[in-house]
This record gives structure tokens, C-alpha cells and sequence, in this order.
């Protein structure tokens, strides 16, 4: 999908390395809320777009694991998730909360509650 170019340089000035791995080529925007097959362009916000490398963004993608595990961390969201949910910086190891002004904000876990409470059916049985 395309981002417009302004947006896209405020991802790119806010995310300097892939979110998953750290790698810092080869980086594509990646929407954390799909916004599907020519879908709402009301989910292109600096909140909903963070920059991943594109084999992270190729395997999310097309295997159902890798895309719970992306759940897991943030850097993808089910539809009835809000953009506000946090999202892990994995290499920094730091949660964030991404802002639609192109900045984001340290959210502090509260020994993994709050995370529960984003996506409760990873934490069941």
C-alpha cells in the first residue's frame, strides 16, 4: 500500500532500524492494523506505521505463527485493537506507545497486566 510520502519521512525520521531485528536496510512501512485489499486510508497514521525489514514483513505476511508472534510484540494488531496499544522495540528492548505526531513514548509494563489485557486470547488456558 502506499503511504504518502510526507508520512512515510516522519516513519522514517521516527524508526531508524527494522523494529524486529535492527537491521537498518531494506526497510519497508508496515501497517500494525492491516488496512487490507485497497482498504481505508484512515489507518495511515504515524500511530498505525512502523518500519520493519522486509523478510520480517514477508514471513508476518504469509505464515499464521510468525503473525501471532507479531501480535505479540505489537507490530501487528487486530482490527478491534487500537493504534495506542504498545508496540516492542525488540533490539532496544522498550516498549513504546507510537503517536500520530511522529513521536512515541516509553510505556512501562506493569509486570505484563497491561499487555494481557491488549490481547488476551495469547494468555488463555
Amino acid at each position: 500500500m502506499a503511504v504518502p510520502a510526507k508520512l512515510r519521512k516522519l516513519i522514517q525520521s521516527r524508526d531508524a532500524y527494522c523494529w524486529h531485528c535492527g537491521m537498518t536496510d531494506e526497510l519497508v512501512v508496515h501497517h500494525r492494523i492491516n488496512r487490507g485489499m485497497g482498504g481505508s486510508k484512515t489507518l495511515d497514521t504515524a500511530a498505525n506505521l512502523i518500519l520493519i525489514c522486509w523478510q520480517w514483513n514477508d514471513v508476518i505476511e504469509r505464515h499464521a505463527e510468525s503473525a501471532q508472534e507479531a501480535r505479540m510484540w505489537g507490530h501487528k494488531l487486530y482490527g478491534w485493537q487500537r493504534v495506542e496499544s504498545p508496540v516492542y522495540d525488540r533490539p532496544a528492548g522498550v516498549w513504546w506507545v507510537l503517536q500520530d505526531d511522529g513521536t512515541k513514548r516509553e510505556f512501562i509494563l506493569d509486570e505484563g497486566r497491561a499487555f494481557r489485557l491488549q490481547l488476551p486470547d495469547l494468555f488463555e488456558g
